[in-house]
């Protein structure tokens, strides 16, 4: 594992409105925009979320963005070409960007991925595991492996919304170096942020780690996929004296769209895990049952 010694991790995450671009070059200014004034806070990694790539859509007309299957073909179709987009930002602004996520095609089918850009040009991808009902009736399918990207800022695990609400799944990413988790988000409900939002918490108590999220907000009555959509953007840490007392370091205003910035001492965070008022991380090995549970995540190094 990359030794990162003494490190202040400084991120920006999106509260992210779904807009309507009339074209693609449109949807492309929108994007520099954003990233634009992320990386102005100082950020060096800039987050964005689930299914923030679906106003993709509202290039290809009324006809596309009205129709859910349109919808996830059309922005399909657009993959490589917004691929292009967010790896010349991360170079352009010197930033890692996790690109909000969209459908891509794999030869199982549709799946949602994720991709993390780095200012050097690395790039990688985790896809969606366990599909929400709704992706069900999409038609979706469900991704394959877990990755853990090897960056500067430090190791970094991806959970795709729903995924982050199974221990498991994050514990892998742990187990294989994980420090930093990022789960990009799309919840059309208050009660569905909340389920977010709790299981990052709870993700970040049990293995000691900082869980970033980021959602999607506001209404898009034009589209046929994420018409409406709640939530704020939230840092979270276990809570410990001399960290935070309440597992919060930043959150948002609740549906404004924004950028939340912050900063965690990395270096604080792991002493957490030995001299803390409490040793989840360590003690998870107490639990009945409990293994490694790392075979089969690969790592990545993007730079």
């Amino acid at each position: 594992m990359t030794d990162f010694g003494e490190r202040i991790l400084e991120v920006a995450t999106a509260q992210y409105p779904i807009d309507e671009p009339q074209t693609f070059q449109d949807w492309a200014a929108k994007s520099a925009r954003w990233v634009a004034n992320g990386a102005a806070t100082g950020a060096k990694l800039l987050m964005f979320p689930e299914y923030g790539a679906i106003e993709i859509a509202a290039t290809g007309g009324a006809k596309v963005m009205t129709d859910l299957q349109q919808t996830l073909t059309t922005v399909a179709d657009r993959a490589d070409d917004a691929r292009r987009v967010w790896r010349e930002l991360a170079a352009a602004h010197d930033v890692f960007i996790l690109a909000p996520s969209g459908p891509e095609r794999r030869d199982n089918g549709t799946v949602n991925a994720a991709r993390l850009y780095g200012p050097k040009g690395g790039e990688g991808v985790q896809e969606k595991l366990i599909l929400t009902p709704f992706e069900h009736d999409w038609g979706m399918s469900e991704g394959q492996g877990q990755k853990v990207f090897d960056t500067p800022l430090g190791r970094i695990g991806v959970a795709i919304c729903y995924d982050c609400e199974f221990p498991l799944l994050v514990r892998a990413l742990v187990d294989a170096g994980a420090e930093i988790l990022l789960v990009p988000s799309c919840t059309e409900n208050m009660s569905g942020f909340h389920r977010v939002r709790n299981g990052a918490m709870a993700r970040a108590l049990e293995s000691q780690i900082v869980a970033v999220t980021s959602h999607t907000v506001g209404a898009a009555s034009w589209s046929a996929a994420v018409d409406r959509n709640s939530g704020a953007a939230a840092m979270l840490v276990p809570p410990d004296i001399g960290l935070s007392m309440n597992g919060v370091i930043a959150e948002g205003e609740l549906n404004a769209p924004c950028w939340v910035h912050a900063h965690i001492d990395l270096t604080k965070l792991r002493r957490l895990r030995d001299t803390g008022e409490m040793r989840n991380r360590t003690d998870w090995d107490r639990q009945r049952g409990a293994q490694p549970l790392d075979d089969g995540v690969e790592i990545v190094e993007v730079r």
